[in-house]
């Protein structure tokens, strides 16, 4: 006999969905509300240039809570504003020690960057 691919009803009485506490097939209840802006936002892309692989992640300006110096042009990065955060993908040492090493770049301060060669 073929297989039905109409979703099989729930069973009454024990074992139940409706009845799990929760809600849920499982209890998990409902889930969140997804925040596209920080899904968004906490995906970093690489980058490959002359000076080398990085990569590179874009915080918004909600997330932005510290100050930081950007490397480009040697001022502050304030609180709550759009900056980018850059990290060699290609280091010396590995990927750990050049996310240990990330930078916090103004956003035109990175696309307008000099690429030095050594």
């Amino acid at each position: 006999m073929p297989r039905s691919n109409r979703p099989r009803r729930p069973k009454t009485g024990r074992g139940a969905a409706g009845n799990a506490p929760g809600g849920g097939k499982h209890g998990t209840g409902p889930a969140p509300e997804l925040d596209l802006e920080r899904a968004r936002a906490g995906i970093a892309r690489r980058e490959s240039a002359p000076d080398g692989d990085w990569m590179v992640r874009t915080m918004t300006a909600r997330n932005a809570e510290k100050t930081y110096i950007c490397p480009g042009c040697s001022t502050a990065v304030p609180p709550g504003i759009a900056h980018l955060v850059v990290w060699a993908d290609d280091h010396l040492f590995g990927a750990a020690a050049g996310l240990a090493e990330r930078r916090h770049w103004h956003t035109n301060c990175w696309t307008s960057r000099n690429f030095r060669y050594r």
